[in-house]
């Protein structure tokens, strides 16, 4: 298995003035140690208005900053929201391109469409056109960095001939992924040759059906860009101590609040009349995240929190289950920046070895 850090940034309140500007350091020295390290990808969401939650709004700015910073680890938009009045396609393909160009060829893009309401309102997004609008958009982009001349007529975009430019260093282009939760997700993400990023908190149970609909879609394949990137990658809040106890008690209740906080953005959803597209991503958020405790998420797996041999017992079930890539959220509400670079150098020292 292959090993990300995936980031919201987080910043419970009470803020103080440079809140943010230290927690955005603290991000830029996790990943410098990631890099060092051993850590194959780092990850951050695109979110926007979700106060504590979420302060990564402009992760490509971050992702710009990391390229010059590090040398080996793999950057990764998980995701960029491909509605168009969040971003339009051409500037996610540029914006893209550049990123791979001063990385070296180290840009993953990962894409998705959105799930709240606190977004969608702000944006204006209406909530139907979502799925629709994304797929067409994920079509164009791999064009866009493969066409010395491109052009595209569609529901959503009509683009006249133009060259889409910086191109980027990969060839033929970046991996691409798609944000899954529902098992109809995973089959069209295989059956678009797309890499998974599962965000889901349902533990490693819930991960062995989807993977294999995965699995079963990815072999028939049509893919949108000019391969297949066939890989799984899960969240699961993890965190690393020297001993079971300990690490539980200092990291189990910033997870808790990192569950009760994310439930807290579907609310406004009630009295909404929910899509089709989107009613099971609502209930799951329902049926995995509310009235359940921290040690409910442990014996699912969807918390690995513990020393070395206990995190390692609840990978290997990820592992037994088909996921490729363990997505470790280890940035988890108030956790101290201290004992999150502690767990990242225990998880590289005693984790890693027993998968590589």
């Amino acid at each position: 298995m292959k090993f990300g850090l995936m980031y919201e940034i987080q910043i419970p309140e009470p803020h103080h003035p440079g809140s943010e500007q230290e927690r955005y350091n603290q991000v830029l020295a996790q990943v410098d140690l990631a890099d060092e390290v051993g850590f194959d990808y780092f990850w951050t969401v695109e979110h926007h208005f979700l106060r504590e939650f979420s302060h990564c709004s402009a992760p490509e700015v971050l992702y710009g900053a990391i390229s010059q910073r590090t040398r080996r680890i793999r950057i990764g938009h998980a995701v960029a929201l491909l509605p168009g009045q969040y971003n339009h396609p051409v500037r996610v393909a540029e914006r893209a391109a550049v990123l791979d160009i001063l990385s070296n060829g180290r840009m993953d893009l990962g894409t998705g469409r959105s799930t709240t309401l606190i977004e969608m309102d702000g944006f204006e997004v209406n909530p139907e056109d979502t799925r629709a609008q994304w797929e067409e958009a994920v079509r164009m982009i791999p064009r866009m960095w493969t066409e010395e001349t491109f052009s595209h007529e569609g529901q959503f975009y009509t683009i006249p001939p133009r060259s889409v430019i910086p191109k980027p260093v990969q060839d033929p282009h970046p991996p691409m992924w798609v944000a899954c939760s529902q098992p109809d997700s995973f089959r069209a993400a295989g059956e678009m040759g797309l890499g998974v990023l599962c965000f889901n908190l349902g533990g490693y149970a819930q991960m062995e059906e989807r993977v294999a609909a995965y699995r079963a879609a990815v072999k028939n394949a049509s893919p949108v860009g000019r391969f297949v990137n066939d890989q799984v990658a899960a969240l699961c809040l993890v965190h690393v101590g020297e001993d079971d106890e300990e690490a539980r008690r200092v990291a189990s209740p910033e997870g808790e609040w990192f569950v009760n906080k994310a439930e807290e953005l579907y609310q406004p959803w009630e009295g909404r009349n929910v899509p089709s597209s989107y009613q099971f991503a609502v209930s799951a958020v329902q049926e995995e995240r509310v009235n359940k405790t921290a040690e409910d998420h442990i014996a699912s797996g969807a918390f690995a929190m513990g020393d070395p041999d206990t995190v390692i017992k609840v990978l290997k079930k990820y592992e037994e289950a088909g996921v490729d890539q363990i997505l470790c959220f280890m940035q988890m509400g108030n956790l101290a920046h201290s004992r999150i670079m502690d767990s990242i150098k225990l998880f590289a020292r005693h984790v890693m070895p027993y998968f590589k």
